[in-house]
């Protein structure tokens, strides 16, 4: 089954799907997790999911860890599937959250919030990496050939 799991081929097309991911991700992860890039840290963040939200907590937590997580793990290639799959979840329900706000970002502050344009790029590269895998230069494709 862990072979199925990290079983990849050759492709730097996935390579640069997964990377781009990763980082866009990780990015995410690091503003709700750490703060950085002006989040708000694990606290604030924590308690706008499951406060104002109403996330349950351990939806929360799933949450930050497939953007945090999953996104170091796109990055270096290693559980690319896994990583990939939490992602892809947490970018549907959050493109759900956003339909009422309508299809593109809120440029001029008038929708009352964000579009969900963003969570279908973002599932759509995630789907690319569950089919193909990591792809070149993974610690997946490492694996595969040992």
């Amino acid at each position: 089954m862990f072979k199925k799991v990290v079983d990849t081929s050759e492709g730097y097309g996935v390579l640069i799907v997964r990377l781009a991911l990763g980082v866009v991700m990780f990015a995410h992860g690091a503003q709700k997790v750490l703060g950085w890039f002006g989040g708000y840290g694990f606290s604030g963040t924590y308690e706008a999911f499951t406060g104002q939200m109403g996330i349950p907590a351990p939806l929360t937590l799933l949450a930050f860890a497939a953007e945090f997580l999953g996104g170091l793990g796109l990055i270096v290639g290693l559980l690319g599937r896994v990583a990939a799959f939490g992602i892809l979840s947490v970018m549907t329900v959050a493109a759900t959250m956003h339909l009422q706000h309508g299809f593109f970002i809120d440029w001029n502050g008038t929708q009352g919030g964000q579009g969900f344009e963003f969570h279908i790029l973002a599932a759509a590269m995630a789907i690319a990496v569950m089919i193909k895998g990591s792809g070149s230069l993974s610690v997946d494709r490492a694996l595969t050939r040992a």
